[in-house]
């Protein structure tokens, strides 16, 4: 679990991103969860952008990728959820 620090200090990081991947009709699939793994494993933070036609709210949408990619949700703020994994061959991000 992330501490109120490390999490401030994520969103920091996070402000500038461009959300990756967006979450439309369909909502959550398992090619979407892999396909986010597979960026977290690459980057460690990205933005999920929410679409206004996604059936399912916006914390339902959060909760199932966080768990399905096993990732750290540092933040769901309006329709973009912040997502966080830490890296086993690219560590970048250094944690306070």
């Amino acid at each position: 679990m992330l501490t109120g620090k490390q999490k401030r200090f994520l969103r920091s990081q996070a402000h500038h991103l461009n959300p990756i991947f967006q979450v439309g009709k369909g909502g959550v699939n398992e090619n979407m969860v892999r396909q986010i793994s597979d960026t977290l494993e690459a980057r460690e933070l990205i933005k999920v952008s929410i679409l206004q036609n996604c059936d399912e709210d916006r914390d339902t949408v959060a909760e199932q990728l966080s768990k399905g990619s096993q990732a750290e949700l540092v933040q769901v703020i309006g329709n973009t959820i912040v997502l966080y994994k830490e890296s086993k061959e690219n560590k970048q991000i250094k944690l306070p």
